[in-house]
C-alpha cells in the first residue's frame, strides 16, 4: 500500500530539541510522501555530545509523539538513533527519506551507501527550512541561544526596543508570584544563601548572573566572579557603605547605562544585549535601579542562563532561563504600560 505520496516507507532522523514549527514541517512531509513514516531520534549520547542543553531523550520523543499524533494516529512510529546514518543504508523496504537543505548531503551519502550494497536509493524528500519575519532560519541552536521562540519570533518585541516600559498593576500582580529556586538564610549573613546557591551550580550549562549589589559582592567574597553583574550602588534603595561596595576591578569590562525606578529603557536593555555578548566577566553599572532587568535578561539570555538577586530579609532567588521562563517575562512584559 502506498500513500498518495507514492511511497510506502519514509525515513526522517533528527535531534528534536526544542520541537519547532520547522521539525513539524519536516514530520508532515514524511507522513505525506508514504504510508508510514519512521521517526529516529537521536539518543542523549549522541546529542548531549553536540550540546549539553539538549533536552533529555523521553522528553524530544514525547514532544515528537504529540507532533505526529495531531497530524494523524496511525501510518508512524518512533525509533532511537545511535549513530549518525541509522539503519537508512541497509533498510530493505524503505523508499524515501526526508532531508533538510543542510542535511541533503548525508542524504547523497546514504544512496551511496545503498548502492554499494547493492539496494535502490531512496527518494530524497527535500524540505525547506522555516524563516521568520526577518528571514532567519528557524532552528534549534538558535533557540538555545535565546534568539527566537519556537515558532522563530524574536523574544524581544519591536516597540520595546525605543519605548520606556513602566510598571503597571496588571504587571505586578504577575510578579507577586514568585518564579526560580529560593535560598533561604540570614539578611546579616549573606553569604549563607550564597554558598547553598553555588554548591547547586554544578550543573551550570550557560552565563551566571548577579542581579544587585549585595549578590555581587558576596559571590565576589566566595571566589566566584558571574559572566555579568548587574548594580546600581544601592540596597533596600540606601546608598551603601564604601565598604559594602563592588569591587569593579574584579571585572574586566564595564558598562554604564540609566533606567529610572520603576521603569525599563531601550538604553538599558541595549546595553544588556552588548553585555551578554561581552567575551569577558562584565559589570553594568545602572543610574537608577537594575531590580527588574531579570525580565529583559531572560528574554535575551541562551538557554541555561543562572540569574541570581536578592529578596530582602528572605536570602536569594535563583531564576534559570528556560522556554517556561522566556514565556512567563514576555506574558509580564506584555502587561506592562508601553510609553
Amino acid at each position: 500500500m502506498t500513500s498518495s505520496g507514492g511511497h510506502v516507507r519514509c525515513l526522517l532522523g533528527g535531534t528534536f530539541d526544542r520541537l519547532h514549527d520547522g521539525h513539524r514541517d519536516l514530520l508532515k512531509a514524511g507522513l505525506q510522501a508514504a504510508s508510514h513514516l519512521e521517526v529516529h531520534v537521536t539518543t542523549d549520547a549522541m546529542a548531549l555530545s553536540k550540546d549539553r542543553r539538549i533536552q533529555p531523550m523521553e522528553d524530544r520523543m514525547a514532544a515528537v509523539e504529540a507532533a505526529l499524533r495531531e497530524v494523524r494516529e496511525f501510518g508512524w512510529s518512533l525509533h532511537l538513533l545511535k549513530d549518525a546514518f541509522g539503519p537508512a543504508p541497509t533498510h530493505t523496504t524503505a523508499d524515501a527519506l526526508v532531508v533538510s537543505p543542510e542535511t541533503r548531503t548525508g542524504g547523497e551519502a546514504i544512496n551511496r551507501k545503498r548502492s554499494e550494497g547493492g539496494l535502490e536509493p531512496l527518494s530524497l524528500i527535500e524540505v525547506p527550512h522555516r524563516l521568520n519575519a526577518t528571514g532567519t532560519i528557524l532552528s534549534s541552536t538558535a533557540i538555545r541561544n535565546g534568539s527566537m521562540d519556537t515558532t522563530g519570533a524574536p523574544w524581544i518585541r519591536t516597540p520595546w526596543r525605543t519605548a520606556v516600559m513602566a510598571m503597571s498593576h496588571a504587571a505586578e500582580a504577575h510578579l507577586k508570584t514568585p518564579s526560580g529556586t529560593p535560598y533561604p538564610g540570614p539578611e546579616e549573613a549573606p553569604e549563607v544563601a550564597m554558598a547553598a546557591m553555588l554548591d547547586d551550580l554544578t550543573d551550570l550549562n550557560g552565563p551566571l548572573i548577579a542581579v544587585g549589589d549585595v549578590t555581587a559582592r558576596v559571590m565576589l567574597e566566595l571566589e566566584v566572579t558571574p559572566d555579568l553583574a548587574l548594580i546600581d550602588g544601592q540596597t533596600k534603595r540606601m546608598a551603601l557603605d564604601k565598604e559594602e561596595e563592588v569591587d569593579l576591578g574584579a571585572f574586566p569590562l564595564r558598562m554604564d547605562t540609566a533606567s529610572p525606578p520603576g521603569v525599563l529603557t531601550p538604553e538599558l536593555l541595549h546595553a544588556l544585549e552588548q553585555a551578554l555578548r561581552a567575551d569577558a566577566p562584565c559589570v553594568l553599572v545602572v543610574d537608577g535601579e537594575e531590580d527588574m532587568a531579570p525580565l529583559y535578561l531572560h528574554l535575551l539570555a541562551p538557554l541555561g542562563t543562572a540569574i541570581a538577586f536578592g529578596m530582602p530579609g528572605q536570602g536569594l532567588m535563583l531564576q534559570r532561563t528556560t522556554l517556561a521562563m522566556k514565556e512567563r517575562c514576555r506574558t509580564i512584559l506584555d502587561a506592562f504600560e508601553v510609553r
